[in-house]
């Protein structure tokens, strides 16, 4: 990867930084007071749909891997977040959710799964 490939792939995963901590603070005005981590949970769906999403689009089409990191790894990488969602399960511990910590772990994980592959087969039919 070039020069500025890689400046441009650190300036996309500023941008899905930026758009996740906007929706963060958006969703989670609106579900104040649940224990539920709505808006980790919400990014992370709707990031993993989207990377799937684009992952199908571009199956067979495009081998350049600088441009599909460019438009999937960089934006959603930064966008979508593994270790708050982890966090945010040891939270859920520490508050004595063992139940709910415990859903929201595997679900998150199956859910995400899930909707990466439905992304991927819209995405390959297009």
């Amino acid at each position: 990867m070039t020069l500025p490939l890689y400046l441009l792939l650190v300036l996309t995963g500023g941008v899905g930084a930026a758009l996740r901590y906007v929706l963060d603070g958006l969703i989670g005005s609106r579900t104040k007071g649940s224990s539920f981590p709505w808006a980790t949970t919400i990014i992370n769906v709707s990031g993993a749909f989207v990377l799937g999403l684009l992952t199908g689009l571009v199956a067979g089409r495009m081998e350049d891997t600088d441009v599909r990191a460019i438009l999937a790894v960089g934006p959603l990488g930064g966008y979508t977040t593994f270790s708050t969602a982890s966090y945010e399960a040891v939270q859920l511990v520490r508050q004595k959710q063992y139940g709910l910590a415990l859903a929201y772990g595997v679900g998150v994980l199956v859910v995400c799964v899930g909707v990466a592959f439905v992304g991927y087969y819209y995405g390959s039919r297009a």
